[in-house]
């Protein structure tokens, strides 16, 4: 796979991953700092798919999409609408999903020494690189990660454009309060996008150990460059998730790429570093993101210059 190849491919999953952290921000106000670990709840169903039943990873994407939304159903339902009801906090939200990283994580290295222990191959790190196919001598992750990509844009417009629940959806997430007195059921939208939220992270966690490595730990690590692509696009919009997911994902692969080129291969460990520096640059230029910005205001103070 070679590097723009690679960043592209690494770009798409960092948009679903991004379009869910995003969408429950919005909705519940809760950073979710176990995305990640949704991701590798993902490529650990895959994996027990291929090795139980010999299901090839790529056909197990709609099990692992039904099977993560579940899981991010059951994790706001048992979990953290409990505390929004009670009146927890931003910080404790956060806290109790750092808590439900560190219990996946654990489970993660438990259910891999089971799954090892039954099949008798390794579960601790896998990938599935072998199992990918070539056309005109591009690697299949990049078709099929396109072709998720496209899915979701079409499948979320669709939704969020063209039926009544996307319009109720879109309501509450700019104005919940205002959704709920015109007669929006604002608990509906919340439960939804948790379900889309589990599910697009867990089709990406399908797709990610066709690019790299997976270990229990790898949730904890994308999960910096998650919340640097959202926080880079606009925590506050899905546009933002997408160009935010692209920035980084571009950042981390290419940039870092050629970067080693100068510097010397050591750069590449540090790829991580290169997302935090874009994250702050962002920060500190706009606080709100790219999408944050008055792009009106600023293209007519310029032409008013001229």
């Amino acid at each position: 796979m070679n590097v723009i190849e690679g960043a592209i491919v690494y770009s798409n999953l960092l948009v679903l991953l991004s379009i869910g952290l995003t969408i429950t921000y919005i909705t519940t106000g809760v950073p979710n700092f176990a995305q990640g670990s949704f991701a590798v709840l993902g490529s650990y169903v895959a994996l027990t798919l291929l090795r139980f039943w010999a299901i090839h990873p790529y056909y197990s994407i709609p099990v692992a999409f039904v099977f993560g939304g579940f899981f991010g159903v059951l994790v706001y339902l048992l979990m953290l609408r409990p505390l929004i009801e009670r009146g927890a906090s931003v910080v404790i939200l956060m806290i109790s999903t750092l808590a439900l990283d560190l219990i996946l994580l654990g489970g993660f290295g438990a259910y891999s020494g089971f799954l090892a222990e039954s099949t008798h191959k390794l579960a601790t790190k896998f990938i599935f690189t072998q199992y990918d196919f070539d056309i005109w001598q591009f690697s299949g992750i990049l078709f099929v990660s396109l072709a998720v990509i496209f899915v979701v844009f079409s499948g979320l417009f669709l939704l969020l454009y063209k039926t009544k629940f996307g319009v109720a959806l879109r309501a509450s997430m700019e104005n919940p309060s205002l959704a709920e007195v015109m007669g929006v059921n604002v608990e509906y939208t919340r439960i939804f996008s948790w379900f889309l939220s589990g599910s697009l992270a867990s089709v990406a966690g399908t797709l990610l150990p066709f690019r790299q490595e997976i270990v229990p730990l790898t949730g904890a690590l994308i999960i910096v460059s998650i919340f640097a692509s959202s926080i880079v696009g606009g925590l506050s919009s899905i546009i933002g998730a997408v160009i935010g997911g692209y920035i980084i994902g571009f950042s981390e692969s290419y940039l870092t790429y050629q970067l080693s080129l100068v510097l010397g291969a050591y750069v590449l460990v540090y790829s991580k570093v290169i997302s935090l520096i874009v994250l702050v640059i962002m920060l500190l230029a706009a606080p709100r993101g790219i999408t944050g910005l008055k792009w009106g205001r600023a293209i007519w103070k310029k032409s008013s210059l001229q």
